[in-house]
């Protein structure tokens, strides 16, 4: 059964276990299910990714028939999904395991999907597709927004914010919250600073990859190349994200040297680093030191030059680039 976001809002008239929520708009999916949960009113929400569920299958089913879980009404919410998570649906609902909400949260599917085949033409199935929302209606939330915290703002600035999120009203809380933190003391804003303190949507993913790098975490890095797919355009925009991180580094390194601290380095660096950035600065700055991080801009910049001369090898030059960088320094 296929069913627009508003209409989960009312789950006592929905006869179904069973939730589908596939799409890119990943801020919309957030708050529905966030929504779900409250309606759900479970405090047992467990959460896994696919591959967990199907590495002990037999031991997460046992788990369910035999209500291991401790509790009724429990919640489980499955990540990271593919195809092959329908066959656990079926499983559960031909074993008639009660008192469970199951929410799969997976990316895009196209209309060849099984899996969202099925979620649509099953009765007790429901299937809800989340698309890029309209300007109109990220307008509105950004408008919201800055009338509660009374902060006066004009069309022009909440059109520039709203195009630079590009339909993901998660992207627009993310720099909503920057500008909350922003306009702490002062209850005020410009256009030229909301250009200076937001990213372009796209640039997100990048960010977070090159973040990933940089603190040494493999594990994380891996997946996020894995999950997505760059072009060789990207290629070039993730590098600069580098180099623009690579100098935050070695401007915070020079403030330590200046007898600062890592808190102090932090909160006399500008522009202002905030709050949800602090703790994955502060590991980038205990895995680099002030010799190194000069090299590795040097070999940045050495590094874009290649992108721009091999295009076609871009993608490869790119993951090339960012493997030998996990293994520096370790």
């Amino acid at each position: 059964m296929i069913l627009k976001p508003y209409q989960l809002s009312n789950l006592k008239k929905l006869d179904s276990n069973f939730f589908l929520l596939y799409g890119q708009n990943e801020g919309h999916k957030n708050d529905c299910i966030k929504n779900i949960l409250d309606l759900c009113k479970s405090k047992n929400i467990f959460r896994y990714d696919e591959d967990e569920i199907f590495n002990d299958y037999d031991s997460f089913i046992n788990g369910l028939s035999n209500k291991s879980f401790f509790e009724d009404n429990k919640v489980i919410i499955i990540s990271r999904v593919s195809e092959r998570i329908y066959a656990l649906i079926q499983d559960i609902r031909e074993r008639i395991i009660n008192d469970i909400d199951i929410i799969i949260n997976s990316k895009l599917l196209d209309k060849r999907s099984k899996l969202r085949s099925n979620f649509e033409k099953e009765k007790d199935l429901i299937c809800v597709p989340f698309y890029s929302e309209d300007n109109s209606a990220l307008a509105y939330l950004a408008n919201r927004f800055f009338i509660d915290n009374k902060i006066p703002i004009s069309r022009e600035m909440i059109n520039l914010l709203v195009d630079r999120c590009r339909g993901d009203r998660i992207n627009l809380k993310n720099e909503l919250s920057k500008i909350e933190a922003f306009v702490t003391n002062k209850k005020k804003i410009t256009i030229s600073e909301i250009l200076n303190l937001t990213n372009l949507a796209e640039n997100y993913g990048f960010s977070e990859l090159a973040d990933a790098c940089l603190s040494k975490n493999r594990k994380k890095t891996l997946l996020i190349i894995n999950e997505n797919y760059f072009s060789p355009e990207d290629c070039i925009a993730i590098i600069r994200i580098f180099l623009s991180k690579a100098k935050r580094i070695f401007a915070l390194k020079k403030m330590q040297e200046g007898g600062k601290n890592i808190d102090q380095c932090i909160l006399a660096y500008k522009p202002q680093i905030f709050w949800k950035d602090k703790e994955i600065v502060k590991q980038q700055l205990n895995k680099w030191t002030l010799d190194k991080i000069i090299k590795f801009i040097t070999f940045i910049n050495e590094a874009e030059l290649l992108l721009k001369k091999n295009n076609s090898n871009a993608i490869i030059l790119l993951n090339n680039f960012i493997l030998e960088q996990l293994e520096v320094n370790n």
